[in-house]
């Protein structure tokens, strides 16, 4: 089997090493996840590897690790729970709806750099 882009098509469970579900239910999709900077130990897994150097220049949420990696995101709330019980991986939960700024405010802000700049170059 291969996808449309010529790849091989791997089975999702496989990049786990065969492990269906995560060994707690803690990461949601937009969960931020971010290295520790832990060194990454040998032996480790390539797809949790994978994972690693994918956050080692700053955080991404599961669902763009998903993307990013091309993996399932039920795949990568395996490998991060797996990396955050030994300690190589943080995360922490989304950011809840009620701390988000207000859109209103947001596009205000919005219209008013765009009067700003008008302001400045005519």
């Amino acid at each position: 089997m291969t996808r449309r882009s010529g790849r091989p098509l791997v089975p999702a469970y496989l990049s786990t090493g065969g492990v269906a579900r995560p060994s707690r239910d803690c990461l949601e999709r937009l969960s931020v996840l971010s290295g520790t900077g832990e060194a990454a130990p040998a032996g480790l897994p390539a797809a949790q590897y994978a994972l690693l150097d994918a956050l080692c220049g700053g955080s991404l949420t599961v669902v763009e690790a998903a993307a990013l990696l091309e993996l399932p995101v039920s795949a990568i709330r395996v490998l991060a729970t797996e990396l955050t019980d030994r300690g190589l991986l943080r995360d922490r939960p989304p950011v809840p709806p009620a701390d988000l700024p207000d859109p209103d405010l947001l596009k205000r802000v919005a219209d008013g750099l765009r009067a700003l700049k008008h302001d400045l170059h005519p």
